[in-house]
């Protein structure tokens, strides 16, 4: 299993890029970062700064949308980077969540969605493309075939958002690590992609959660807890719509919609941020199953979990006061760990 970093485009830049930087010495592969224009930094000035102080490490955004940006232009920044760097880029996309809603907005169709991740992908990878009545393409753009030098793949919670993750997107982004919410949501992208006569294995899994690694102490663990507590407030806003969308007891897990009834609202201009006060109706047992906290050991027993449901990649919000600490964390116990329960089950003479 991959391991990728979730980093807000706060300025000073220069951060943001260093601990990319960071991340990439302690064996990380990919270097997320939020999309929302208003609230943080332009994310592809900053990709292009990671890509220039780092020798292998992908980057791209968690997640971007079709309606806040020209879908020729996205599809032209990715382009340009492969171009600058090589194939280092990968595109998260959803329907909107800050991006569009401080700017009074509402998230995209599914059919929008839809429709924009196949532009994006033909144009990033040099391919032409059916759009707005035309044939298009970047003719300085070289043409690639075989592997996709820019993935799309797309974020979802909801039944048909997870269909439509199956029947089109190279990989599904989760952001929870709750482990029963993950397989019932791989289950349901990968029989849709089944259905649409695509090899289920082709679609990559990311789960994307806070970490936050702890001692033993209560202490540390609420702590732990104050800290990312934002994290279940952000992904309230999507389980709303999906209530709002499906209802109470459709079939959406009940471990998913229950926590919501409490929410009185939403500040975006508190977005990620720990602390906030806007979060207090996430009880602490949706903390713990939606991130990941406590001792290493803990870390280690969770990422197994989510790796025996399939996911390809963890990738870890570090909107917290412990980033580095983190990151070493994973580096000495985590990774290694993990790599360590995979050589153990090869099989006699695999390289």
């Amino acid at each position: 299993m991959d391991f990728g970093v979730v980093l807000q485009n706060t300025a000073p830049a220069s951060r943001v890029v260093e601990l990319a930087r960071q991340a990439e010495l302690h064996g990380f592969t990919h270097a997320w970062t939020f999309d929302s224009h208003l609230l943080w930094e332009e994310p592809y000035v900053v990709y292009s700064a990671i890509l220039q102080a780092t020798r292998n490490i992908v980057v791209g955004p968690m997640v971007t949308n079709p309606l806040t940006r020209d879908w020729t232009v996205t599809a032209s920044s990715y382009a340009t980077l492969n171009e600058m760097y090589g194939p280092r880029t990968i595109c998260g996309i959803g329907r909107g969540d800050s991006a569009v809603r401080t700017l009074a907005g509402k998230p995209s169709t599914l059919a929008t969605l839809r429709e924009s991740v196949h532009v994006i992908r033909e144009l990033a990878n040099g391919r032409p493309v059916e759009h707005r009545g035309q044939t298009i393409r970047f003719p300085w753009a070289p043409v690639t075939n075989e592997h996709n030098r820019t993935q799309v793949w797309v974020a979802a919670y909801g039944p048909r958002a997870l269909q439509l993750t199956g029947e089109v997107a190279d990989g599904f982004i989760l952001q929870l690590a709750d482990p029963d919410i993950a397989a019932w949501t791989i289950k349901h992208v990968k029989e849709a992609a089944e259905r649409a006569g695509r090899d289920p294995d082709s679609v990559k899994v990311c789960v994307a959660a806070p970490a936050y690694v702890t001692g033993e102490s209560a202490t540390g663990l609420e702590h732990a807890r104050a800290q990312c507590r934002w994290f279940g407030g952000m992904v309230g806003n999507h389980v709303a719509d999906i209530v709002t969308r499906y209802g109470e007891g459709s079939s959406v897990p009940e471990a998913l919609t229950d926590y919501v009834r409490g929410r009185e609202g939403y500040d975006y201009n508190q977005h990620g941020r720990a602390g906030n006060t806007h979060a207090d109706f996430v009880p602490d047992d949706i903390v713990d199953r939606f991130c990941v906290l406590g001792t290493p050991d803990e870390h280690l027993k969770r990422m197994r979990e989510l790796q025996d449901l399939g996911v390809d990649q963890f990738a870890l919000y570090l909107q917290h006061d412990a980033k580095e600490t983190t990151l070493r964390a994973y580096a000495d116990h985590v990774i290694p760990g993990l790599a360590a329960d995979v050589a153990a089950v090869q099989p006699v003479g695999a390289a």
